[in-house]
């Protein structure tokens, strides 16, 4: 989860970063999506802490993955949106001018083509561990419903 949350404001960032060289606007989503991992991160670190002070309760687990599943989520359907949707989908221009139009030599040219890859890479990255974070944040919460049931084997 660490590295999940990681990793998207490291993208994201990246992403505000490139947007404000080009003085473009920066789409709220990626703005979104650090205050988001940044909050994730935040929260690991009070688990860690309530745990080495013995206090971690399930509720508590509960209660926060919840609300983050829920930013996390929210912020998945956008990015899937953003990167699959109807015409104009990044992936469309990765394919269309990224992929099908490889670059080689020491050139300009490929400098730019290996930035624009790497920007496509990124994208990919950056929903991929959105992904693997949204379904982490959802067994964290089932562990901790179980937990506070008393719903697990004993072998």
């Amino acid at each position: 989860m660490l590295v999940a949350a990681c990793t998207v404001v490291g993208v994201y960032g990246n992403f505000i970063t490139i947007q404000t060289q080009l003085e473009v606007g920066i789409p709220w989503y990626m703005s979104y999506w650090v205050a988001a991992g940044s909050l994730t991160i935040v929260y690991l670190i009070l688990i860690v802490w309530l745990i080495s002070q013995r206090r971690l309760l399930p509720s508590i687990v509960i209660l926060g993955s919840f609300i983050l599943f829920v930013v996390w989520l929210t912020g998945l359907v956008k990015i899937s949106i953003e990167l699959w949707g109807p015409v104009g989908s990044v992936n469309d221009y990765c394919v269309r001018y990224v992929s099908n139009q490889p670059s080689s030599g020491q050139v300009v040219n490929t400098l730019a083509w290996l930035e624009e890859n790497s920007i496509c890479q990124s994208w990919k990255a950056g929903f991929s561990f959105a992904l693997v974070g949204t379904i982490f944040l959802l067994w964290m919460m089932i562990m901790a419903w179980r937990v506070s049931n008393d719903d697990y084997d004993e072998e």
